[in-house]
């Protein structure tokens, strides 16, 4: 059976704490490896060896960084098979989209290649008599990221590329649930020419977590995945001094207005609301369809649609999506299915019973389909992370349009329409972080920074985009004064620019 231990200093290392977890073949079942479980000494070790490879990583020129980042993302490209398989095994998300996954980590990567511009600080000469004042942005040191199971190489890809660009030693935390893929990552950046110590992976539980958030000389700490947690991450990680990003939870609405095309609409919701098992932070949970009519209208055609979707395991490449990730996973999807029922949503395609011939044991949830769905319910208010799309059936665009606006979550939502005007105020007055029009998931491209509102986020900086090396620099801001020819003597009052 295979083992996984950490990878740190430049190489594979056993674990040390006798602790295990079990990394299940979500298609079948059975467990497929053992994952070592850090303690914290080790993370404490990791993070002495992290401090002492940064500075002269971070002396390296920025042009020369991007030189290596540049070889690691064409050696993970030349890789992208047999790491979309060992992705798609530990997860359960088809290949082709395990494929997707690294892809949309690697656009991170391709962006963190332009550091040298996108670390330039500012210059102003003549501030004042003699003066003049520059700005430099420079590396926090060592920083940290915290992965879900979910993205098991496009979110470790989205820190670990800003932060190791910017000049930091990072250190990374992935789920004990799907390890594979991001400690093969940490090896390629070995093979692409990088130091040892800068980017390293220790596997753990919540004793490697509290570890992180409390040594001292960990200045940053970068998160996704639930909010419960993603507070508890911020509250202690801020409160011993550290620089937090900490991405929560997600109800991620599609507003349907009476002109959308319908065919469109649901081509988007299958594929939002059912791809990857929706254990997606941005996958649509919630249709809301404006007026009885357009609610009518879409339920006829969605309906065929989802109860047609094929359920496959994870190597099928006919599969629409594969198992969800563990055994936990699939109970918690099904309890949240029985819930809506009881709380009186119609349940109109019931894929509680689903088994798939030969894979009897595997953690599947066929797909699930509410309407009359209420903003009291439960299955309204809260996460199911699981292929489960509920339908809201709104009077008007104001009630819709008050839907997201007034959830718990900010992620993300989107709204179809032909109507410019109606698009450009929901765009406008919709307090959500990430906004789509006609689109079926508004993530962002790259180079724009990804990170929702209200209580699906903790931190005042994104992911990726500028705001990624916002977060993992420090500005410095210096004033300059050459005293040759300038009058001497005290000066006792304020200086101003007069």
């Amino acid at each position: 059976m295979q083992e996984y231990g950490h990878f740190i200093n430049g190489k594979s290392v056993k674990g040390k704490s006798g602790r295990q977890s079990d990394v299940f073949l979500p298609m079948d079942g059975s467990v497929q490896a053992k994952v070592d479980l850090a303690t914290k000494a080790e993370i404490d070790e990791v993070v002495k060896i992290a401090a002492a490879a940064q500075p002269a990583w971070a002396a390296v020129n920025p042009q020369r960084r991007s030189r290596v980042l540049r070889k690691f993302l064409t050696l993970v490209e030349e890789e992208m098979k047999p790491l979309s398989e060992l992705l798609a095994k530990e997860h359960g998300k088809t290949v082709s989209d395990a494929a997707g996954d690294i892809q949309r980590g690697l656009e991170v990567v391709e962006l963190s290649l332009g550091v040298p511009h996108l670390t330039k600080g500012e210059f102003t000469e003549g501030a004042g008599p003699g003066i003049d004042t520059y700005s430099i942005r420079q590396p926090l040191g060592v920083v940290a990221g915290i992965t879900p199971f979910n993205f098991p190489a496009m979110i470790p890809l989205w820190m670990a590329g800003p932060a190791i660009a910017c000049g930091n030693a990072f250190i990374l935390k992935p789920s004990e649930r799907d390890p594979g893929v991001p400690l093969r990552l940490a090896e390629l950046f070995i093979e692409a020419g990088g130091p040892a110590g800068i980017f390293n992976v220790v596997n753990g539980d919540k004793d490697a977590v509290n570890a992180i958030l409390d040594n001292p000389d960990i200045k940053a700490v970068s998160f996704v995945g639930s909010t419960p947690i993603a507070r508890y991450i911020y509250e202690r990680a801020a409160a011993n001094g550290k620089r937090v990003q900490a991405l929560g939870g997600a109800k991620n609405h599609m507003l349907i207005m009476p002109d959308a095309d319908l065919d469109q609409v649901v081509d988007a919701l299958i594929g939002a609301g059912y791809g990857s098992a929706g254990e997606r932070c941005m996958a649509i949970s919630v249709a809301v369809p404006i007026g009885e009519d357009t609610a009518n209208r879409l339920m006829e055609k969605l309906i065929p649609r989802v109860k047609a979707l094929k359920v496959g395991n994870s190597l099928d490449p006919s599969a629409d999506y594969g198992p969800v990730v563990t055994r936990e996973a699939q109970q918690r999807i099904l309890n949240y299915v029985d819930i809506g029922v009881k709380e009186g949503a119609k349940l109109v395609v019931d894929g509680r019973n689903f088994k798939l011939p030969g894979y009897e044991n595997g953690f599947y949830v066929g797909p699930c389909l509410f309407d009359n769905v209420t903003n009291e319910m439960q299955i309204y208010k809260e996460e199911i992370f699981g292929p489960v799309l509920g339908v809201i059936r709104a009077k008007n665009y104001e009630e819709a349009l008050a839907l997201p606006t007034t959830h718990l979550f900010g992620n993300g939502v989107t709204i179809f329409t032909r109507d410019g005007d109606a698009a450009r105020d929901f765009v406008s007055r919709v307090e959500v972080g990430m906004v789509g029009v006609n689109v079926p998931i508004p993530t962002p491209v790259a180079y724009y920074t990804f990170g929702g509102w209200k209580a699906s986020i903790f931190g005042d900086l994104n992911q990726h985009g500028p705001d990624a090396f916002r977060f993992f620099t420090r500005t410095k801001t210096v004033t300059s004064r050459w005293p040759s020819g300038i009058r001497s003597g005290a000066e006792f009052s304020m200086p101003t620019m007069k």
